[in-house]
Order: C-alpha cells, then structure tokens, then sequence
C-alpha cells in the first residue's frame, strides 16, 4: 500500500511538474513568430522539432538567431506542450521576465556607480540547470543585494514560471542577462573594473571565504551541481574562493554554496 501510494504520489509531482512547464510556451508558426517580432526579450528559448523544414521554420530560426534568443532543435517528446496540441514543429518559452543584454546590464551597473551606491555586486551563474535550484539562487541573491544576474544561455535553465515560483517573486526585483559566450562576458567586466571570484568545492588555489576582501566591484561566478565552473571560464577568476567544511566533507549544493558565499560578501560590507 505504501509503495502504491509513492508511486501514484510521483505521477501527480510530474504531472504537475509537466502542466507548471506548459503554462510558459506557446507554440504554433504564426504565435511564435509574433512572439519574436513584438516581444523577444520576454522568450527564454525557441524549440523547433528536429527535420521539421520550411521557409516559415527557416523564418523563426533566423528571427530567434537575430534576436539572441536560444534556440534548440528537439525531438518530439522534448517539446513540452500538451498531447495533440497543433505546435506545427515550433515552441517558444516564455521568461518570467524580461532577459537584458550584456550592454544593458553593465550600463545599469555603471549607473549605480554613478549614484554612490554601494560597489556593484554581479552573481555570474554557469550553467546552473536545475530550474528549482536556479530559483533557489534567484531569491538568495536578492536577500543578499546580488541585483544583477547574468547567466549562460546555452546549458542553463530557462528562467520560466518555476524558476520564479522558486525564487519566491525575486525574479520581478532582478536585472537577469544571459550570454553566449560567458569568457568573454567576463573579459569585459574586468575591463569595467570588476574583480572575479569563482567558488570551487576544493583547489590548492581557493582562499577560504572568509580570509577575502570583498571590496569594490565584485563578480561572483558559481558553477553548475557536480561540474562546478567550467574549465575556461575558472581561468578568468582572479581569485578562486572555498567554503571551509568539516569532515572532509566538500560538496554542497549549487544553491547553498551560492547562498553562503553571497551573504559573507553581504556580511562583510555591513561591517565596514
């Protein structure tokens, strides 16, 4: 009875799981086309079904690429939409706000430093595709005064209505900016003055969060649950940071450790 119970228990979690996904696409040629023409920045990614061609197809690939909205090609059962649906091949999910560029980002950043805000504080989060846990980060970077985001556009989760359930309404209080090439994105916020610290589970390189400086304009890079940052985006971290734990025990999950590390930054500027 008990293992009955579980089981019917997890068919209504994904059930649910699935129509929550749902209410965040629409799909058909002419929807999703007018979609990307009138309001691109509010789609977090464009689906088309794999071998499915055509100059109108052709027309929102290339409308998707112009407009800097992912785009990914997927098999039928990846398009997410409900059974017997007329999607005619093509998807767009929609963001549960609006995505900026990179440009943006760093002028409205400049702009703080211009106010005489405190330095700005930028949450850089690779590849984090768990949408639960991207929530989680989401709505701890708030609390913390992270209020800019930028986050990869490929292998990364899409910021949808359970991203922002997650994060509790955060999403509505952030500037969220996701990027193609995340290297590069970092090369120019050094260029704006920023220092870049990546956390890391463990390396001979890491300082303990607790002996750094987080003064000035800081960017904190984050990476994905169980890979960490990626190899070539760690080489653009001035400074690998750790959180020291006991036991030998040196994993926490991604929304923890970020948690942890923001708030030190955080508990660091109050007492100055």
């Amino acid at each position: 009875m008990v293992k009955q119970t579980m089981k019917k228990s997890e068919k209504t979690d994904r059930r649910e799981r699935a129509e929550e996904e749902a209410s965040d696409l629409i799909w058909g040629i002419n929807a999703v086309s007018e979609a990307l023409g009138q309001q691109a920045k509010a789609i977090s990614e464009v689906l088309v079904l794999k071998g499915k061609a055509g100059p109108r197809i052709q027309q929102i690939v290339d409308g998707a690429r112009t407009q800097g909205v992912r785009l990914r090609f997927v098999e039928q059962n990846r398009l997410g939409v409900p059974r017997n649906c007329h999607h005619q091949g093509v998807v767009a999910r929609l963001a549960a706000t609006a995505l900026s560029s990179l440009e943006e980002l760093l002028a409205a950043v400049g702009g703080d430093s211009e106010s005489g805000a405190r330095p700005a504080r930028i949450l850089v989060l690779d590849s984090i595709q768990d949408p639960r846990n991207l929530g989680s980060i989401l709505r701890s970077a708030l609390a913390a005064g992270f209020a800019h985001i930028i986050l990869t556009r490929e292998r990364s989760a899409p910021v949808t209505g359970t991203v922002a359930r997650t994060s509790a309404g955060a999403v509505s209080h952030l500037q969220l900016c996701q990027v193609v090439n995340l290297v590069d994105a970092l090369q120019k916020l050094k260029d704006q003055g920023f220092w870049i610290y990546g956390g890391v589970a463990e390396s001979e390189q890491a300082l303990s969060m607790y002996s750094v400086d987080f003064s000035g304009p800081i960017c904190l890079v984050v990476g994905s649950e169980g890979k960490g940052i990626r190899p070539l985006v760690r080489k653009q971290c001035d400074q690998l940071v750790t959180i020291p734990m006991e036991g030998g025990f040196n994993s926490l999950n991604a929304s923890v450790a970020a948690a942890l590390l923001m708030f030190e930054v955080q508990r660091q500027a109050l007492s100055r």
